[in-house]
């Protein structure tokens, strides 16, 4: 396939397979859990593979793609969309591990799918030749799909004492997930938490989350193009944000199909499409999208850009990217919220679709790391000339 088109392509095979997704929607939160059959469709399109690096079987496109093709996926099955994601960008963190420990994940199985809980929730102590993990991590979105997990932990000294903070990469098999997911939103992405005691981890299977953040890691160098090279928490948080822009989309498409024929009883029956407020309503709602596509496209760009100097991103950029991907989502959240409340009561029917996309779209803007009070606060103060208030940049 000719690579100048190959982008378009896989966004096409995200456009395809949405419609089927959208009928999976129902039974992906019965099942509390990324579909098998999804995954399926997921791995069989190559969409698994958009930012998996190219020596290891993957496409290496750019976080461009990465947000088309998750915004069209959002569109059909916000929590697929959200495992797809994850689990991109994820692949991409393999990227910045040792050579070796990259071949360990995919030489043998280049479909493999990594989750990831990348807060160090856990603790590790250096041995010979790796450390010692344990811990407990929540949040694994996608881990009873995937075949490795990379859990984030605070490495301490003899002494106990914080020395660094790292991520480890370390397989499926040597942890116990539990079945915990039961949520409001997102209910299909089988979120469990993971456990771990004692597991040994070798030395190339760790990224220094303080070198990481400068763009400095093991396997940023290997690599063809430099996609690679860009600082690590940018792209974390882009990551999260693409199935916001899809649902929105997505919701705002159902409730155009809702409005014809609809009446107001308390109005003498007046016609809702001929309300100036629904105007009003679905207008704000697609202009509050684009806004937000816009902005974190914008983000993309600085990663690239990014990248392109290894990594050197100014610290207001850093900030500035938080900022943009939080308010984007926000964005998002207020135009599901608008047209979800215009649906009246027949919005809280599980046939409509629309009430799942608030759900989600509110699950996305739970997390931690697109809480606009805090990333406000962090952005505010970098404007001010003051500390930003968090290392995590």
């Amino acid at each position: 396939m000719d690579a100048a088109v190959f982008p378009d392509a896989l966004v096409a095979a995200a456009q395809r397979l949405a419609p089927v997704l959208r009928e999976r929607a129902r039974h992906a939160e019965r099942e509390r859990r990324l579909p098998a059959e999804n995954v399926a469709d997921l791995r069989s399109a190559g969409l698994f593979r958009i930012l998996q690096p190219e020596r290891c079987g993957g496409r290496q496109m750019d976080f461009h793609v990465h947000l088309d093709v998750v915004e069209e996926i959002g569109k059909g099955c916000a929590s697929t969309a959200w495992c797809l994601g994850v689990l991109q960008i994820h692949s991409w963190v393999v990227g910045l591990l040792a050579r070796e420990a990259q071949d360990e994940i995919y030489l043998d199985n280049p479909d493999a799918l990594v989750a990831a809980v990348l807060n160090p929730r856990g603790s590790a102590r250096r041995e010979s030749n790796g450390y010692r993990l344990e811990g407990f991590w929540p949040f694994a979105s996608g881990c009873e799909r995937s075949d490795w997990l990379i859990l984030g932990a605070r490495v301490l000294d003899d002494d106990g004492e914080i020395e660094d903070e790292a991520c480890f990469a370390v397989p499926v098999a040597d942890i116990a997930i539990k079945d915990d997911w039961h949520a409001a939103g997102l209910r299909g992405t089988g979120s469990c938490s993971v456990t771990g005691k004692d597991i040994f981890v070798p030395e190339r299977r760790h990224i220094s989350f303080r070198r990481a953040r400068k763009g400095s890691t093991p396997g940023g160098e290997i690599h063809a193009g430099t996609l690679y090279r860009a600082p690590l928490a940018p792209p974390l948080a882009l990551a999260l944000c693409g199935p916001a822009l899809g649902l929105a989309e997505g919701a705002i498409l159902d409730f155009i199909d809702f409005v014809p024929g609809r009446t107001d009883p308390h109005l003498r029956a007046a016609p809702q499409i001929e309300d100036p407020l629904t105007h009003r309503i679905v207008a704000d709602a697609r202009a509050g999208v684009d806004a937000a596509r816009t902005l974190l496209h914008r983000t993309a760009d600085d990663i690239h850009e990014a990248a392109e100097r290894n990594g050197r991103m100014r610290r207001m950029i850093r900030a500035r990217i938080r900022m943009d991907c939080a308010y984007a989502v926000k964005l998002c959240m207020e135009a599901v919220e608008n047209v979800f409340l215009a649906c009246g009561g027949a919005g809280l029917s599980e046939a409509n679709p629309v009430q799942r996309a608030w759900r989600d779209v509110h699950a996305i803007n739970q997390n931690a790391t697109l809480q606009f009070r805090t990333n406000s606060l962090i952005y505010g103060r970098t404007l001010l000339g003051l500390e930003p208030g968090t290392d995590i940049l």
